[in-house]
């Protein structure tokens, strides 16, 4: 099914929805639930909370890499594969 026979077909069911004032509601709970999950990011953190985990960050473990060594070499060396 292609986006514009999507749509005809949504727009159908809301024509027919759209009679029903409890049942509209929910459909439009739903969409908006919808809509903010495509929008909402988990990714994303306010400024303040990034440097607070940069701080975080430095006050943990540091490791090196010894010279000449890759990184498959240090994760060995450090236990992690």
């Amino acid at each position: 099914m292609t986006a514009l026979q999507l749509n005809t077909d949504i727009y159908r069911s809301l024509g027919i929805i759209s009679e029903n004032e409890s049942v509209l509601r929910r459909v439009a709970k739903y969409l908006n639930r919808v809509a903010k999950q495509m929008t909402e990011d988990p990714t994303c953190m306010t400024k303040e909370e990034y440097f607070r985990r940069l701080d975080e960050a430095e006050k943990g473990k540091k490791y090196s890499m010894l010279p000449n060594e890759s990184l498959d070499e240090m994760l060995t060396r450090l236990g992690y594969v």
